[in-house]
């Protein structure tokens, strides 16, 4: 999985049958270079056509680097670099060659996971939440819970796990819930030439503006009712919204914003969650879990209290997906993309 904040690739093992995780292997992280970062950051945007040799280059020899430490791996789920998303539009581009990859690898790669569900109507995002139903059960919960990834673009997922099937009417509501880390990254890229604000600690210093945080809730984004879905650069706006702070207030204020943005989205669930489980790199955030504690009635916990991965779930959900869609099972419905009628997603490159 390589995701919209562009840090890196992670892979991970995963043993299942596609509705149970039966256990969780081990897993790895390839960080981008800062060149390899530069030529994706200037693909973002952009459909399929020439001018993205550079960056197909870099997606597939990062890919390949990382899934030949796990020659033991039976199948591979291969999700691309998401480069555009426009679901009601355009569609969707994940760029990435399976069938180049299952070469380079030898074994089978399931991939272009998206496709099929915006071609029926859906979000074609989140695509997580199947997975996260089958975490519920693994650990065992017993009432509806959500689980919130805050990676370059947020997404929720409120879980019953009391259904027997993440198909199921009413087991799963999934959204992106607005924006998270990416345009956080792009602001201190852009003024501090970092790569995050590690920690939170630059907006530790800053005062949120609360006019630029309500001039952000204005956007018609969030009176749409889920199932929704969002580009990493949908939200331009919160970059004007900063222009004349200081550089902490800045990342005060877009902290506040991606929180702010979750809780929004929290309204939706179809009842209150017993507990809120976050994953994705905004879970190392202190600031961003302290706002997100601080307004919500529900405990607010990394998705490690429970024994889970937070830097590889992403990962270990396209891992369980690939078995999904090899068995001919749904990956995606009504609930979690909007999609007419639960649809299997990913084509398969055989050897």
């Amino acid at each position: 999985m390589s995701g919209t904040s562009l840090d890196g690739v992670d892979a991970a093992l995963v043993l299942t049958d596609g509705a149970r995780i039966l256990e969780f292997g081990e897993s790895a992280y390839r960080p981008y270079s800062d060149a390899e970062r530069t030529v994706l950051k200037a693909a973002l945007g952009r459909w399929p056509g020439p001018g993205l040799e550079a960056a197909l280059a870099v997606t597939q020899g990062v890919h390949a680097e990382v899934l030949s430490q796990f020659p033991q791996a039976q199948v591979v789920g291969f999700h691309g670099q998401t480069l555009a998303h426009e679901p009601q539009g355009r569609g969707t581009h994940q760029l990435g060659d399976g069938d180049a990859l299952a070469e380079a690898l030898g074994r089978d790669v399931v991939w272009d996971f998206r496709s099929a569900d915006v071609a029926l109507g859906g979000e074609g995002a989140p695509l997580a939440p199947f997975f996260h139903f089958a975490c519920a059960k693994r650990i065992g919960a017993t009432e509806p819970l959500a689980f919130l990834n805050l990676g370059g673009v947020g997404n929720l997922t409120w879980v019953d796990p009391r259904r027997a099937a993440p198909e199921e009417e009413g087991a799963l509501l999934a959204f992106d819930t607005g924006p998270a880390n990416a345009p956080l990254n792009d602001l201190v890229a852009e003024r501090l030439g970092l790569e995050c604000d590690r920690d939170g600690a630059l907006a530790a210093r800053g005062e949120v503006v609360d006019g630029a945080l309500e001039l952000f809730l204005e956007e018609g984004y969030f009176r749409r009712m889920p199932p929704k879905s969002l580009d990493r650069d949908d939200f331009s706006l919160m970059m004007d919204l900063v222009r004349e702070l200081s550089d902490a207030d800045a990342a005060a204020t877009m902290t506040a914003m991606a929180a702010a943005a979750v809780m929004q989205g929290m309204e939706h669930c179809p009842t209150p969650p017993a507990r809120l489980l976050v994953t994705g790199g905004g879970r190392r955030n202190p600031v961003m879990m302290a706002m997100l504690s601080a307004g919500l009635d529900c405990p607010v916990e990394p998705v490690e209290a429970v024994g889970l991965d937070g830097d590889m779930l992403e990962a270990q959900a396209f891992a369980y997906l690939a078995v999904r869609v090899a068995r001919g099972w749904p990956t995606s419905a009504p609930g979690t993309t909007g999609v007419a009628a639960p649809v299997g997603g990913g084509r398969i490159s055989r050897i």
